[in-house]
């Protein structure tokens, strides 16, 4: 099904992606990527929701369109720059905690199985970081990345990290992986038991 028709962005979003290419920033998520990450969180009533790779909010923008008003987001980047755009486009929203900080050092510093959903939109907590970012997935809670389908940013050494990050990934015993060809590549863990 390709007709994208059906996906109605969040209200917020025209301004951030105006920003976002006003800037020249290439590495925003797609809407496929938001339609689905909007609706995972929407599965979380009550949820507590990390993003690893702000950027300038636009995956921000369809996470807090999915989440109830009784859960939090935290997005974490070392960007000010782009994470600005996110800062001015979603500021006045009190589920939203904007993070300066290495992604790796901020997981390191939170309590284990705490987060219902973890999306790592950025090396660290992805390439870089994976157990860290494991660790913090509640059981029932969502680990997402994406961009696990050939990208032309790439450095030319990336395209053996993917499927080695994929066999890490289904060898591990405590989650069930979906790999979907959806949007730039996306892959669903879930953290089995309780």
């Amino acid at each position: 099904m390709e007709d994208l028709s059906f996906i109605q962005p969040p209200s917020g979003l025209a301004p951030i992606l105006e920003r976002t290419a006003a800037i020249g920033f290439g590495m925003a998520s797609e809407a496929r990527t938001g339609a689905l990450l909007r609706m995972l969180a929407a599965s979380k009533p009550s949820g507590r929701f990390l993003e690893l790779g702000t950027g300038t909010g636009v995956a921000t923008c369809w996470l807090l369109d999915g989440m109830d008003q009784a859960s939090e987001l935290i997005s974490v980047d070392v960007d000010t720059g782009v994470q600005a755009i996110a800062q001015t486009g979603l500021s006045g929203d009190p589920r939203l905690k904007l993070v300066v900080e290495d992604a790796i050092a901020f997981l390191r510093g939170q309590e284990a199985r705490s987060f219902d959903l973890v999306f790592a939109d950025a090396l660290r907590g992805k390439y870089e970081g994976l157990d860290e970012a494991l660790r913090v997935v509640k059981p029932g809670g969502f680990y997402i990345i994406d961009d696990m389908l050939p990208q032309p940013n790439w450095p030319e050494d990336h395209a053996p990290k993917v499927p080695a990050l994929l066999a890490d990934l289904a060898a591990r015993p405590e989650l069930s992986v979906l790999p979907m060809a959806w949007a730039s590549g996306i892959v669903v863990a879930v953290r089995r038991g309780s």
